[in-house]
């Protein structure tokens, strides 16, 4: 199992840059395979149309594409800004979605966040659903974040709070076992639907076989 990670900031220090890391190692440690990114990875100009028309998406747009249609699940690490979702974040996804087949459409997906304030950028979070729900993606219900983030890493990089230690192991792991039956047996597909109240007559695609 191939789980990108991906930190919605490129700003050196990033407490969410290093959440995402933290994240990746636990998914290392619960045995799937992350890859780990930032946005700083993926270099793209504000989204335009015009610029789309002339000269299609830019190749930030078109690598960041192939890393999420490579993963079976997503992590994303996003900053809060002004209370909602920061623009950058935003850009990539509208950049992203432009781009056919677009990635999100089915991907499970988690998001977590962390903030110097007391929220813990849990209203960033909140906003961030919106897009990625309306494109498809199977956002998990619970989300994870961080207050007071500027204080709460140790040295080693795990977090000092052994309680908020142990809640975010524990939500990655039942996040990757989520992912684990969905991608090993078919028949969730059409259940998931289902749950949601979308009930679909569509086929159900072939997933992993082993």
């Amino acid at each position: 199992m191939r789980v990108l990670v991906l930190s919605g900031s490129s700003r050196t220090g990033s407490v969410n840059t290093r959440l995402a890391s933290l994240v990746a190692r636990l998914v290392t440690g619960a045995g799937a395979v992350a890859d780990l990114a930032t946005l700083g990875d993926f270099p793209m100009p504000p989204y335009d149309g015009d610029v789309e028309a002339d000269e299609g998406p830019p190749k930030g747009a078109l690598a960041l594409r192939e890393r999420i249609e490579a993963a079976q699940a997503l992590v994303i690490a996003s900053p809060e800004y002004n209370a909602s979702v920061p623009g950058v974040v935003k850009n990539a996804v509208d950049w992203v979605s432009r781009v056919r087949p677009q990635p999100f459409k089915d991907k499970q997906s988690l998001l977590v966040s962390a903030s110097p304030s007391m929220v813990g950028g849990n209203r960033g979070l909140w906003a961030l659903r919106v897009p990625l729900e309306h494109l498809g993606a199977r956002v998990y219900p619970d989300m994870f974040s961080l207050a007071m983030a500027h204080q709460a890493f140790g040295e080693d990089g795990a977090l000092t709070d052994p309680g908020l230690g142990e809640r975010l192991t524990a939500t990655i792991g039942s996040f990757l076992d989520l992912v684990e039956a969905d991608t090993r047996y078919l028949c969730l597909q059409r259940r998931w639907y289902e749950f949601l109240g979308d009930r679909t007559d569509a086929p159900v695609t072939a997933r992993a076989q082993d």
